[in-house]
């Protein structure tokens, strides 16, 4: 998911540095180069500390990486979809519509073109078409940083149901910033086992794992 927010550099000083047109990373042994463009597309068009922090995390080899058949959803600039397809993951790098362009461009920047063949860039809208999608088809389902508007929680919740099974890992990474952000996370309960598996104090970034279990209770 992601929002088509303007940026104004008079209403939001303290996110000045964000209009960079760049930011560059070293990760999977590979230097990854990113295109900004919050002006054109808002939050989906940085890097925000939770896509770094859940790439860290993944260059921890704590997950199983190769051959997985991998999604990541709201992929914004695309880092942590680019990243786990140089770690050997079978990728597909999801976001809406309008930033579609945005990431490919981002992701056939950043991958060699042997590596290109296993990652696909698709348009996915959380609850909206998810037959287009293999129903518990993954190995592991990434996010970071998507866990921001209570109005997508439910659709969120939905999406994760359909694309796991139960032996599905989900990774998701964010700054537990409010209670609605405390609140996902209880709702997510209710069809999934979730633990915290990393924290990053200097970005303030958690990272949680989910895997799948039977609901008790349903929408």
């Amino acid at each position: 998911m992601m929002a088509l927010v303007p940026y104004q550099e008079s209403v939001v000083p303290a996110l000045s540095k964000l209009q960079n047109s760049t930011a560059s990373f070293h990760f999977a042994n590979h230097d990854i180069l990113i295109t900004q463009d919050w002006r054109r597309l808002g939050v989906a068009a940085v890097v925000w500390d939770a896509a770094v922090v859940l790439c860290m995390y993944l260059e921890l080899g704590q997950i199983e990486l190769k051959e997985k058949v991998s999604i990541e959803l709201g992929a914004g600039t695309g880092l942590v979809g680019i990243v786990a397809a140089l770690l050997g993951a079978k990728m597909t790098i999801t976001d809406r519509k309008p930033a579609l362009d945005f990431l490919s461009a981002n992701v056939q920047a950043n991958l060699p073109t042997d590596l290109q063949k296993s990652v696909d860039v698709s348009e996915l809208s959380w609850g909206e078409n998810l037959d287009r999608y293999p129903s518990e088809g993954f190995d592991l389902v990434l996010g970071a940083d998507i866990v921001y508007l209570e109005d997508t929680f439910v659709p969120l919740i939905q999406t994760l149901k359909h694309l796991c099974s139960e032996a599905t890992v989900v990774l998701l990474a964010c700054r537990i910033r409010y209670e609605r952000d405390t609140n996902f996370l209880d709702l997510l309960k209710k069809w999934f086992n979730v633990d915290e598996v990393y924290y990053n104090k200097q970005r303030d970034i958690h990272v949680y794992k989910a895997r799948k279990h039977l609901p008790r209770t349903d929408f």
